[in-house]
């Protein structure tokens, strides 16, 4: 035995991740098989693609694991550079239909 003891997860829970995985991806496949089309095609592929990196993150990058102080300095400052960007799209679609509005006359 080392003097270091370490922490082990059950391979199980590994093996149920990989299958959830597999099944998500079997799913988004699925999407584009079944010829979905439009604003419920972008927002079935972002979920499926979402879901399928909360998992890898939690389970296979131990995140799931550690202290939440941890997990606040991962990703707080992830959140909120993604709220700065999705205000600023809704920024810039203003000041484009602004523009279209006003001065394609």
């Amino acid at each position: 035995m080392s003097a270091t003891a370490g922490q082990q997860h059950p391979i199980g829970i590994y093996l149920k991740i990989w299958l959830l995985l597999f099944v998500l991806s079997t799913f988004s496949y699925l999407v584009d098989f079944f010829h979905v089309e439009g604003y419920l095609r972008w927002t079935l592929i972002l979920v499926f693609m979402f879901l399928k990196a909360g998992f890898i993150i939690a389970i296979f990058m131990h995140v799931a694991w550690e202290r939440l102080a941890l997990k606040y300095v991962l990703f707080l400052p992830l959140s909120a550079v993604a709220i700065l960007i999705i205000l600023m799209a809704v920024e810039g679609d203003y000041t484009f239909l602004t523009r279209h509005l006003y001065f394609d006359r």
